[in-house]
């Protein structure tokens, strides 16, 4: 049984709750990622919510579901574009509500098939192969993520939980795939990592060490991570060349490497 799939559905709740009562209009509105709308995120979220369920069903429909994602920005789309693509052909050209509609009813099956899933099985993704414990990880870490935006235009504040571990981990080991990712080897030693937990409780990694750290909220460390927030643009503490280096470019998911956003460029809205 994976607990973390509990994570992820809570992530998803927590997301959902925010925009149950969205009008029409509320989807079409423009975040302050790339200028995608919040229809984009949610077909986003959906689109790769169906991926990480084929693959729990076969390699070769994910494969299938790739293959189409591949072939589509081959020919030039961005991720809006190659989503409104998949939704003609798979699902009925869905939006605004109807798509939230969808999304909603879709993840909690996602949720409870991986926590039927053995926690050992290796699934395919977009990249290496990953443990099925790490899959729904990685969703939760996107909901959460490109949830923030939406969250961020809605001028609304989430209300955070311990589960953000599981992103805090993941910020956590891909320090050196943040280096490696742009041609770069990971400067050693690892920083020292101390967080506060939304509960208050402290979370530590990595050896202890005075000169080479960084401290402070673990959802300001998630969002640093995650590529949400400018470092510069949270509280956190962050000492010495390793650190900084790792702060200042930290990249938590997958794909070509990403620079965080400009100082002031992501934050709440007031409305």
């Amino acid at each position: 049984m994976l607990s973390e799939a509990k994570d992820f559905r809570e992530e998803c709740d927590t997301l959902a709750t925010l925009l149950g009562d969205a009008s029409e209009d509320t989807f079409a509105i423009v975040t302050q990622f790339k200028d995608w709308t919040i229809e984009d995120v949610i077909a986003h979220l959906h689109m790769w919510n169906i991926a990480a369920d084929l693959t729990l069903q076969s390699r070769e429909k994910f494969q299938e579901f790739f293959t189409f994602v591949m072939t589509r920005m081959a020919a030039g789309d961005n991720h809006p574009k190659l989503q409104r693509a998949w939704l003609r052909k798979y699902h009925g050209s869905l939006t605004g509500r109807a798509l939230f509609d969808a999304w909603a009813s879709f993840y909690p099956t996602l949720a409870d098939n991986y926590f039927r899933a053995d926690p050992e099985t290796r699934v395919a993704w977009a990249g290496p192969d990953m443990n099925t414990g790490a899959k729904i990880i990685a969703r939760q870490m996107e909901t959460w993520a490109h949830g923030q935006e939406v969250f961020d235009v809605l001028g609304a504040v989430r209300m955070e939980g311990d589960r953000i571990k599981n992103i805090v981990e993941l910020g956590v080991r891909t320090y050196g795939w943040t280096f490696r990712n742009r041609g770069e080897e990971p400067a050693q030693p690892k920083p020292f990592v101390k967080l506060t937990a939304p509960s208050g409780v402290q979370w530590t990694w990595n050896a202890p060490q005075t000169d080479n750290m960084v401290s402070g909220d673990a959802v300001e460390f998630s969002q640093v991570v995650t590529q949400t927030r400018n470092i510069a643009d949270t509280n956190l503490e962050v000492i010495g060349e390793n650190a900084s280096r790792w702060m200042a470019l930290a990249q938590c998911f997958a794909g070509a490497p990403e620079d965080p956003p400009p100082k002031g460029a992501r934050h709440k809205l007031d409305t």
